[in-house]
């Protein structure tokens, strides 16, 4: 049987989610693993194409890979009161709305079919689905500037952006020094949260549609028991996971891990389920999104 190729991200938390599998810890059998680590926003650009089997992507990118992907129950990153955030240098920052000051701005981001992209456009456009909330609302102009997202804390320190649209790691660590000490302007998932009650969908893990319907449930059976190992042997996944943490230390990494590989992640629930159609509507409704999009899921 042909082997599973699986994207996903070189961050702590994907890494968690798939030490089991990395390192042989299931039984798979008839089918083997092989593991691609790639940014999200490459990841987002080859699940466009079917690359891989199975693809960790953006939700923000899932509206455009309906076609080839179905999402899986399982691998969720949900920022349930955090999230991506924007950061300023703190003397350009001067503690205003943040939406207006938004205005005019050079912003670096991760990627444009990030969900860190889209939660910024809809708080821009004060929108999150709601009933009575315009569809496009008029929003602050600002542009962006496409950034590898391990250097977007150092362009805006450098002042070469006045804000920085942070992914990963960088929500703990923005305002130390060796990040450029920055100043958060808003957090888009504690945003989101206050407006919806909602978690902030930011990655989903898909599974390509041509698998069939025998394959899938068996390789989603695999995925699930991965995530449940590590968080059930969390030293052991954590150490490896230290491997991919960018200098954060054990603490900061546990933490990270907390933050993204939860409750969530073994199972959407209704909460994650209506969180991502509220967002994807959301996005609809400003004009991100080709078409609506409800999403379809692997197994039920």
């Amino acid at each position: 049987m042909p082997t599973v190729h699986v994207g996903h991200s070189p961050d702590p938390d994907d890494a968690f989610m798939f030490c089991a599998l990395t390192f042989g810890k299931l039984e798979t059998a008839p089918e083997t693993y092989e593991h691609h680590l790639l940014d999200i926003e490459t990841l987002n650009q080859k699940a466009a194409r079917g690359e891989y089997e199975v693809t960790a992507f953006s939700i923000h990118a899932y509206a455009f890979l309906t076609g080839k992907y179905l999402l899986l129950p399982h691998g969720a990153s949900m920022g349930d009161g955090y999230g991506p955030m924007i950061v300023a240098r703190p003397g350009d920052y001067d503690g205003s709305d943040p939406r207006v000051w938004l205005e005019g701005k050079r912003i670096a981001i991760p990627g444009v079919q990030t969900s860190a992209f889209l939660a910024l456009n809809l708080f821009a456009a004060d929108q999150t689905g709601g009933e009575g909330e315009a569809g496009a609302a008029a929003r602050p102009r600002f542009t962006h500037h496409v950034t590898p997202f391990d250097e977007i804390m150092k362009e805006v320190s450098a002042g070469r952006f006045d804000a920085g649209l942070i992914i990963h790691e960088g929500q703990l660590t923005y305002h130390e020094k060796a990040s450029g000490g920055l100043k958060k302007v808003v957090d888009l998932g504690e945003w989101w949260k206050g407006r919806t009650g909602l978690p902030l969908p930011l990655g989903g893990n898909g599974i390509r549609k041509d698998l069939g319907a025998e394959r899938i449930a068996r390789v989603s059976k695999h995925l699930y028991q991965s995530i449940k190992w590590g968080l059930e042997h969390r030293q052991e996944a954590l150490k490896y996971a230290l491997k991919y943490a960018r200098d954060m230390g054990i603490e900061k990494a546990d933490r990270f891990v907390g933050m993204y590989v939860n409750d969530y992640t073994l199972d959407y629930g209704d909460a994650g389920r209506a969180a991502i159609s509220r967002f994807l509507h959301a996005g609809r409704r400003i004009g991100m999104l080709p078409h609506a999009v409800e999403p379809e899921w692997a197994t039920d």
